[in-house]
């Protein structure tokens, strides 16, 4: 138990501070890299969309069934899934457009706007997709953390799917504080802290619902999870990834991050 409260610690740390990489990238790159970008965002996608649905939604339904009965256990695992949707959608929808994490933006085109326009806004900018993001990454962080939990193989593959969404966030920050100030250190630092919220709210779940921790708590959870994650692909990655599609490399990526993940589970099994 001990081991998997520090690997599940360890990787939602990992997932959220994925950040301070968009932050580097973004200093010593001069353009994007659209292919891979595309194809990275899908199969992340693709690793979230099947892992949902195909484990964690299923094991929030045996627990919820177990501890309800199947009548009530099946009613409980849907609503805890649009719960899910429903607190994540509600984020989205008190973080104004442009401070929206899901409007990921290529390096060249913030570091164009950060070259013509020069003001202190760049900087107000920068630090309100800072806290957009940490508020936004919160609900990550306790999905992140009760996956490895529960399974720490499907936590790692949670992990890494986050991660690699996380990158183009931290572009978002770093790129027009670094305008506004000329200080990279800075950048990178508000970068790097808005991915800590991930952590945070492993503690928070840790903390909050460990105590409380039983098949329907469980249960109610891992729906919640399932259907955040779905909502961040389809809403967030999906889309992120067909912007800079090439030649349909999004939905390969898509496919190959499902074929990725039912090996995966295949083999873990």
């Amino acid at each position: 138990m001990t081991e998997n409260l520090l690997l599940a610690f360890g990787l939602t740390l990992i997932a959220g501070l994925a950040t301070g990489i968009g932050s580097i990238l973004a200093f010593f790159t001069s353009s994007t890299n659209t292919k891979f970008l595309s194809l990275a965002l899908g199969f992340s996608a693709g690793v979230m969309i099947y892992v949902s649905m195909i484990e964690i939604f299923v094991k929030a339904e045996e627990a919820l069934v177990s501890y309800a009965g199947p009548g009530t256990g099946n009613w409980l695992t849907v609503g805890g899934f649009f719960g899910g949707i429903l607190i994540i959608a509600l984020i989205d929808k008190f973080i104004p457009k442009s401070g929206n994490p899901h409007e990921v933006k290529k390096v060249e085109e913030v570091k164009s706007v950060g070259k013509k326009v020069k003001d202190p806004e760049l900087l107000k900018m920068g630090t309100f997709t800072a806290l957009a993001i940490a508020i936004h990454n919160f609900p990550e962080g306790i999905a992140t953390f009760t996956s490895a939990l529960q399974d720490p193989a499907l936590g790692i593959a949670i992990a890494v799917a986050i991660a690699i969404h996380n990158i183009p966030e931290g572009i978002a920050v770093s790129v027009p504080v670094y305008f506004a100030t000329n200080d990279k250190k800075k950048a990178f630092t508000l970068s790097f802290l808005s991915g800590l919220s991930e952590p945070v709210g492993a503690v928070l779940a840790y903390l909050l619902l460990m105590p409380f921790l039983n098949d329907m708590v469980f249960g109610i959870i891992f729906a919640a999870v399932a259907g955040i994650m779905v909502f961040i692909s389809l809403d967030e990655l999906l889309p992120a990834a067909q912007k800079y599609d090439e030649a349909h490399l999004s939905i390969y990526g898509l496919i190959g991050g499902m074929a990725v993940m039912a090996l995966s589970l295949l083999i873990m099994n």
